[in-house]
């Protein structure tokens, strides 16, 4: 039976050149580009953690992938392949083909080739390794910022969290449905900055995706960086039409995660040529604030006040 779904399920892969064995053998035999390094990142998704428990399957599909793109993205890496362990509690074929139609449909806007994994029984479990290529010394690093550089972010923030929000049953009072279907789908299935983080190589100082939340994932950077500190604007946190529409508070933003975006920060010598790039890749960024010498995150309020804020964000032990 085990053999019968991996078939029918997740052998509809993009083929790849460089996939000299995929599934079907005891190991994947994957070729790695001349003059590449390659770039390798896991993540474990939990029922009713990482997802809420009445989740669509194709959605869990998707956000699978596009996590782990996500972190190729944040390194600058481009996607290649991947490798999949699906712990299910039963073979449910109307739920595996779903989950397998949204995991292939992102893969395939990226190339990205499934070489192997592993299905068991029990507690719905999904782990995802993804593996990517980047040019010698041209890989992004949580460690660079300087002070003086400039801090960006890629899209909106904050639909994620407030999505969740709604799906929880929380009310945020009248909202159209094109308004309340957007900040779902932000939640259910996130796009990558794939392209962005490519696009970055030589030019980010440093950088991170936003998975955790911005001050979780801003911290990142600050400590991995040797401890400098960083000076938000508030009012420059880029939100959507959408959550523009709401009363959503800062502190909301800075903690909210699941937005899959990316946070770099920039020298700004290299300004233009940050513009250049990501308006070349079709990326919306937003310049939030700068990186200080001092330690911590201090906001700047819409009176100007000072704020301090801590490096909030999701942790999986508190």
């Amino acid at each position: 039976m085990e053999f019968e779904l991996i078939t029918r399920y997740f052998t509809r892969s993009t083929r790849r050149p460089d996939v000299i064995q995929g599934i079907g053998d005891d190991c994947a035999l994957l070729r790695v580009p001349a003059g590449m390094e390659l770039a390798v990142t896991m993540d474990t998704l939990v029922s009713g953690v990482h997802f809420p428990m009445d989740t669509k399957p194709y959605a869990i599909g998707w956000k699978t992938l596009a996590v782990s793109l996500s972190d190729l993205a944040a390194i600058g890496a481009e996607p290649a392949w991947a490798t999949l362990a699906l712990t299910l509690p039963e073979a449910n074929e109307v739920w595996l083909d779903a989950f397998s139609r949204g995991l292939f449909d992102l893969a395939k806007q990226y190339n990205v080739a499934l070489v192997g994994g592993d299905t068991t029984r029990g507690s719905l479990a999904i782990t995802l390794q993804a593996h990517g290529f980047v040019p010698p010394g041209q890989s992004l690093r949580r460690a660079g910022a300087q002070a003086g550089d400039l801090i960006y972010v890629t899209g909106t923030l904050g639909d994620a969290t407030v999505g969740l929000d709604l799906r929880q049953g929380r009310r945020y009072g009248p909202m159209a449905l094109t308004d309340r279907k957007y900040l779902l789908n932000r939640l259910d299935q996130p796009q990558p900055q794939v392209a962005a983080g490519i696009a970055l190589r030589g030019i980010a100082s440093a950088a991170v995706d936003i998975s955790d939340g911005l001050g979780a994932d801003l911290g990142h950077i600050l400590e991995a960086s040797g401890g400098v500190g960083a000076l938000i604007g508030l009012e420059y946190l880029p939100r959507s039409s959408a959550l523009k529409k709401l009363t959503v508070p800062w502190e909301k933003i800075m903690a909210g995660g699941d937005d899959y975006e990316l946070c770099f920060t920039v020298p700004p010598a290299r300004e233009k040529l940050l513009e250049q790039a990501l308006i070349a890749v079709g990326c919306d960024f937003s310049l939030i604030g700068w990186i200080q010498p001092s330690p911590g995150i201090v906001g700047i309020d819409a009176e100007s006040q000072l704020v301090k804020i801590g490096a909030t964000g999701y942790r999986h032990f508190p």
